[in-house]
């Protein structure tokens, strides 16, 4: 039997799906006319499509300076907040109803309408505040009736659309007053010097007034019936109590401005490095500058200016960086008085010679690396890498130097060597991972003057590297995969603030040590550009000094154009204390005293010192060894010279070039003895070609008058009295004594320079001289 399905059911569902269509139909209409309604009021809502002035803000909101809009006004970005003195000032005397009407106020309207129909012209326009708002979106708009119409219907639509506050807001940064001062903010500035959270009730009134007729009531120019608008607001602000009977009489002694007053200028290069750098992300940059550092330290750059001046020396740039934020507290690109010595040239951002600046860096790598160790011997004798002679500033060689020392004396023969070790290449890759982007070219052609200005660098990116080595070791570094360790971050920081000091810097030497500053200096080849870059745990202080034009001065010396307004600028600073050494990040080896090598079992002199932790293994010493002795010292000979055993000491040898300048400087240096005459054991030379080097290329120049030029070869031995003969390419040169240098003429090609002591030990140097080339009157 089939089963009866009622026939009701089909009945009713055609009903619901027929209800449910029509209720989506009538939501859909009512949602597409709301949004149609919405899109209509946003469309036809006031905007204010105008350009702003670029504004720079200190860290505690004072104005540092502003550039001027684009279409030439000044006119500041709308403010989040007004004050409520200019507040209370402008209602009463704009719109006493304005927190009640809904846009328009049509009693105010009316009475406008009734006085200009006695009047027979325009006195009294009855806009509101909201209406005036939209009457400046306008822009230029006629004051027609059909215009008015239109105000009222846009204020309406502007009254759903926005808050009060904010419409307050949007007249307030919006309103003319007078000239191209557009806006409370601007206004403030420009007539007051000071920013609207500072003004008097005085001068609230004076900014509330004058945007009613700014081209009539301009300060200056008709300055009684200014004050007369202004003091009759103060008095209604007294009639309904906002203020007291004091405040009243001491509002209306205070003068009216005069004029327009010039807006600060206390960081333009700034303003302008920041303005590039936001490309109208926004108008308003709340910097880190402290406005009183600013001021201090420009007053202190620019005195140091003047007196550079009188040099030659055209510009001078200094920057302090607070090393917590990353941020400039004192930004002052360029000192120069004189327009005409590029005044507007940034030289905190300018591409200049780095000098010696990189040389902590390489010494930071070196020992990471495993090549050197903070106090190891680093090898300083005349050096010439093909073409390429690389000088001391003080024209004189160690032999050899402790490293620290070698970075705090800026000696520029050890780094030469060592970034040959190091390489180039790698070199390069360690500066970029440290910040440093301007290095574009290849190692190539850097080559090794890199390490002493070949390259360069600005001082803005100088000291955040300086400043992320000091986070490094502190361990406050937030870049993970920063390139050195946190203990030779710590080391070439050490080195810097203890070591000594050439020339010059030795007189700051107290005052660094007594803040304990880390500071290096830097000279550009040619004298073009003098550096200065400090470190304290709080701050980085950078100086530039030189001329924009790239023209070099004597006078452009680091210690005395650079070094002195650092520690300066580092007086008006607070002071701070360096942390204790983190014991995780070194590690305590025990090194030769004499070398700084890793001491091996012919050191008799031994003492501690720390390494990066992680570093890799350095070298054993290779000066210290044992020499054997007649017993009385006298002479070194072996058990086959003499009749009795011979005396075995451990002794500190240098070779005899490095022995020839080391013993000028250390006169406790002890060379060893000569050989026992006629002695077994006498093989090894003891002298040495300072130049050529090995495989040296050199080039002979043709004198001016046509003659052939000379090479002045040179040469010492750890004998004074002794005597060398002279060898080139089998002919005979001559010989010499005590002072062993020779003046060789040569054709270019291969040749072979081979010398011979009185005792019959002899040394050969092979060189190639390059073709010749006139010497340049």
């Amino acid at each position: 039997m089939k089963r009866q399905v009622p026939f009701v059911q089909y009945k009713k569902e055609p009903q619901l799906a027929a209800s449910f269509r029509s209720m989506l139909t009538a939501i859909s209409i009512a949602g597409a006319l709301a949004g149609a309604a919405l899109f209509l009021l946003v469309s036809v809502c006031p905007r204010f499509a105008v350009p702003y002035s670029f504004t720079l803000y200190d860290k505690r909101d004072a104005l540092l300076g502003a550039s001027v809009a684009d279409d030439g006004q000044w006119r500041f970005p709308p403010p989040k907040t007004i004050p409520e003195s200019y507040k209370i000032a402008l209602i009463l005397y704009e719109d006493s109803f304005f927190y009640l009407h809904p846009g328009f106020d049509p009693i105010a309207i009316g009475r406008a309408f009734f006085s200009n129909f006695r009047a027979g012209r325009i006195v009294s326009g009855g806009s509101t505040i909201t209406m005036q708002t939209v009457r400046l979106s306008q822009q230029q708009a006629p004051r027609t009736l059909p215009q008015k119409i239109k105000e009222v219907f846009l204020s309406c639509i502007l009254e759903l659309m926005y808050s009060k506050e904010s419409i307050l807001y949007l007249y307030a940064a919006h309103a003319p007053y007078g000239g191209n001062v557009v806006g409370l903010e601007a206004a403030s500035w420009r007539y007051f010097e000071r920013s609207p959270e500072q003004l008097t009730w005085a001068e609230a009134c004076t900014l509330a007034v004058l945007p009613n007729q700014p081209s009539l009531v301009r300060p200056g120019l008709q300055k009684e019936k200014l004050k007369a608008k202004r003091d009759m607001l103060l008095k209604r602000l007294y009639q309904r109590k906002y203020i007291d009977l004091q405040t009243y009489k001491l509002s209306l002694a205070e003068p009216v401005p005069e004029a327009p007053r010039p807006l600060p200028q206390a960081a333009p290069h700034y303003l302008q490095f920041i303005k590039q750098q936001q490309k109208n992300r926004t108008e308003k940059y709340s910097s880190g500058i402290d406005a009183h550092i600013q001021t201090t330290a420009l007053a202190i750059t620019s005195r140091h200016a003047e007196k550079l001046a009188e040099q030659g020396v055209a510009n001078l740039a200094a920057i302090i960086i607070d090393n917590a934020t990353g941020l400039p507290i004192a930004y002052i690109g360029n000192a120069a008085r004189n327009p005409r010595q590029n005044a507007d040239v940034d030289m905190i951002q300018a591409r200049r010679s780095s000098g010696s600046l990189l040389k902590p860096f390489l010494f930071a790598g070196l020992l990471d690396a495993g090549m050197l160790l903070p106090d190891q011997l680093m090898i300083d004798l005349p050096t010439r890498v093909g073409s390429y002679i690389p000088q001391n500033n003080s024209n004189a060689y160690s032999g050899a130097v402790p490293a620290s020392e070698a970075l705090s004396m800026s000696l520029n023969i050890p780094f030469v060597r060592a970034l040959q070790a190091y390489t180039i290449p790698a070199f390069l890759h360690l500066l970029k991972r440290c910040g440093f982007t301007t290095f574009d070219r290849t190692a190539d052609e850097y080559g090794l003057p890199l390490i002493l200005g070949g390259g360069e660098l600005t001082l803005y990116q100088a000291v955040l590297a300086y400043r992320a080595m000091l986070l490094q070791s502190m361990h406050r570094q937030p870049d993970k995969q920063y390139p050195l360790s946190s203990g030779a971050c710590r080391l070439a920081f050490e080195a810097l603030i203890q070591g000594n000091r050439p020339g010059e810097e030795a007189l700051w030497l107290s005052y660094a040590s007594s803040q304990k500053i880390a500071w290096k200096t830097g000279t550009s080849f040619g004298n073009r550009d003098a550096w200065s870059i400090g470190v304290t745990p709080l701050f980085t202080v950078g100086v530039w000094a030189g001329n924009a034009t790239g023209e070099g001065n004597p006078a452009i010396k680091s210690a005395a154009a650079a070094a002195p307004l650092m520690f300066e600028l580092f007086s008006i600073l607070p002071t701070s204390s360096w942390e204790s050494k983190n014991p995780d990040d070194f590690e305590r080896i025990q090194v030769c005293a004499n070398s700084g090598y890793l001491a091996g079992i012919y050191c008799e002199k031994k003492t501690q010192m720390l390494k990066p932790k992680d570093a890799q293994s350095g070298t054993i010493c290779p000066y210290c060894r044992a020499v054997s002795l007649t017993p009385d010292g006298a002479y070194q000979a072996i058990a086959a010279d003499i009749p009795v055993l011979p005396k075995i000491e451990n002794r500190f040898v240098l070779p005899a070039g490095i022995a020839y300048y080391y013993a000028k400087q250390h006169r406790t240096y002890a060379p060893l003895p000569p050989w026992l005459p006629k002695s077994a054991g006498n093989t090894a030379p003891e002298f040495d070609i300072l130049f050529p080097q090995p495989a040296a290329q050199v080039f002979i120049p043709i004198e001016i008058e046509g003659s052939l030029g000379a090479m002045t070869a040179e040469a010492v031995h750890s004998d004074p009295n002794a005597i060398i003969y002279w060898d080139l390419d089998g002919t005979y040169l001559g010989k010499t004594q005590a002072y062993h240098q020779w003046n060789i003429q040569a054709p270019k090609g291969e040749h072979l320079l081979t010398l011979t002591d009185n005792r019959g030990r002899q040394i050969r140097r092979r060189f190639t001289v390059l073709p010749r080339h006139r010497t340049q009157p």
